[in-house]
């Protein structure tokens, strides 16, 4: 069971709920994630599992694609609607041009204050747990860069967005911001996560169906293999006294057609099996960075 696995993650689940779950299944402790979802949401989550748990450090691509549903009329604590109401509920009614135009101003790279309610961390305590207390939290703005922020539809006091973002965006931040400017208040009531990276939600499985196939000992059927895994990455086909070298932390070349200008290449057997990833030392001498 070295790969990864797509969760299908339900909404009222932590990201670290799914982790522990799916050790049980696979009986684990070798689980980890790529990227945390809130409670709320739902969505592609991404699990590294067994020794391609060591994987999770090159997996630099780490853009979003949400599915999102925007509720107007007061605002919330949290920005979303696990939080408190913090205004009085007013009567609403959306302009489609100008919300068009609203959400078409975020698009670009920007700065975003993150919700209080979070967990970025403040003198290393996370945000939520200040905010909880009443205490005031202020975050630093992080650069974020927004390449879609659509509007898929309106339905009465709700609007339908589609957001593809880079990693660490709050779309709930962009909820309440924009409520903000419409003067009515706004909160997430919905999201759902249908990218993170390289993965969509086509590949992802329901915690019920995982555990279906833990029950019949088929979870493998859905593991991605660790050699398909960073996809970025050349690989290069390794025979079996090249894997040995490499196992030893031994340099290997690979071919100049196919990793040429590349920083990593995946050593893989002619079995599909990862061996290691290298790092370009010279032309086409690469350096095992990690071996599994």
């Amino acid at each position: 069971m070295d790969g990864a696995l797509i969760v299908d993650k339900p909404s009222g689940w932590t990201s670290h709920d799914v982790v522990n779950k799916v050790r049980r299944l696979a009986d684990t402790k070798k689980v980890g994630h790529l990227g945390t979802l809130d409670p709320l949401a739902t969505g592609v989550l991404p699990l590294v599992m067994g020794r391609a748990t060591r994987l999770a450090q090159f997996f630099t691509r780490n853009d979003k694609v949400y599915e999102a549903r925007i509720r107007f009329g007061w605002s919330t604590d949290s920005y979303d609607a696990d939080g408190e109401s913090t205004s009085s509920p007013v009567a609403v009614e959306l302009d489609e041009t100008e919300l068009k135009r609203l959400l078409k101003s975020y698009e670009g790279e920007s700065l975003q204050t993150p919700p209080p309610v979070s967990a970025k961390k403040v003198s290393g305590v996370p945000a939520y747990k200040l905010a909880r207390k009443q205490q005031v939290v202020e975050l630093k703005p992080a650069p974020v860069t927004i390449f879609e922020c659509a509007l898929k539809g309106i339905e009465g006091d709700e609007a339908a967005v589609r957001i593809h973002c880079s990693a660490g965006t709050y779309v709930r931040a962009i909820a309440h911001e924009i409520g903000q400017t419409l003067g009515c208040g706004a909160f997430l009531s919905a999201l759902r996560r249908t990218a993170s990276g390289d993965f969509a939600i086509g590949q992802a499985c329901t915690l019920e169906r995982l555990a279906e196939l833990a029950a019949a000992g088929d979870l493998a059927q859905v593991l991605l293999p660790a050699s398909k895994l960073l996809p970025e990455f050349p690989v290069e086909v390794v025979d079996a006294l090249t894997a040995g070298r490499i196992r030893q932390g031994r340099e290997f070349r690979a071919s100049p057609f196919q990793a040429r200008f590349s920083r990593y290449v995946k050593a893989v057997t002619p079995q599909g099996e990862l061996v290691a990833i290298g790092e370009a030392k010279l032309p086409n001498v690469y350096h095992p960075v990690l071996v599994l």
